[in-house]
């Protein structure tokens, strides 16, 4: 049945906004927004892919044999950090991507939609946890070539990524909140890179923490990528799991907590 609309309704009345849809496919579609983009700009997947692989060639290749004396052994232990990294760089092109986003006045044009005000911000993590699987991909494929092997079981790669997800997931928002609080692009680059490459190298994701000074391996102990790469490491080669993996969930709670309130309360207020 069709609704006739009162006679005395104003002419200039504004439509009824049609009724939401669910969080959940907002952000897939926010999220297919980004990814769709890549058929325009295939260069996209060489950026986020050539990376990776250009860390596994020159840590095989220059650095292995004063680290470990062979290349297989220091890939062994080195490829875990080497998914660390890459984890860590996506979430600092999330925050690169949205301020982009958001100067250009993409979020103004999705907030006048009838969608979540989240939605955005999921969908833009969502998108660029994909490109993240494809940089791992390539970074697994790369280093087993070079002589890298799971030594445990290869199922063990399902809960390895589902890890990553949950820490990559957690610390976006952190970067996100970065995004919203530079005034440029350039600007939010300068200050992902400047926080994310010293929380990657500030822990054993390429260097044992017992070689370094005891006031630095304090610090690497608590630094959430080192909990990350001894998971990954235990998941994939061996070693202890259940440990490091509740370490990462706990830090991973900690990021939300701590990042979730502020960067919504940014996205409201500022934009």
């Amino acid at each position: 049945m069709t609704t006739v609309a009162p006679a005395d309704a104003p002419a200039d009345a504004p439509a009824a906004r049609p009724r939401r849809t669910g969080v959940l496919r907002q952000s897939g579609t926010v999220a297919w927004r980004q990814l769709v983009q890549i058929k325009h700009s295939p260069e996209t997947l060489l950026e986020v892919g050539i990376q990776p692989v250009m860390f596994v060639f020159m840590f095989a290749f220059v650095l292995a044999g004063a680290m470990a004396g062979s290349r297989h052994a220091y890939l062994q232990f080195a490829v875990p950090g080497l998914i660390v990294q890459s984890t860590v760089l996506i979430t600092a092109r999330t925050a690169i991507g949205l301020n982009t986003d958001v100067t250009k006045g993409l979020f103004d044009r999705l907030r006048s939609l009838p969608i979540s005000r989240t939605a955005p911000l999921i969908g833009r993590i969502a998108a660029d946890f994909v490109m993240l699987l494809w940089s791992i991909a390539l970074l697994l494929g790369f280093s087993i070539l070079l002589s890298f092997r799971v030594t445990t079981h290869w199922y063990q790669l399902a809960p390895m990524l589902l890890l990553v997800w949950v820490f990559s997931f957690s610390l976006s928002w952190a970067a996100i909140l970065a995004g919203l609080k530079a005034s440029s692009p350039e600007n939010v680059q300068a200050l992902a890179f400047g926080i994310m490459l010293p929380l990657t190298f500030l822990s054993d994701s390429f260097v044992v923490a017992k070689t370094m000074p005891g006031w630095l391996q304090a610090i690497v102990k608590v630094n959430p990528v080192t909990m990350l790469a001894d998971s990954i490491r235990g998941m994939l080669v061996g070693g202890p799991v259940a440990e490091p993996v509740t370490k990462t969930l706990i830090a991973c709670a900690v990021l939300l907590v701590a990042f979730v309130p502020l960067t919504l309360r940014a996205y409201h207020r500022e934009r």
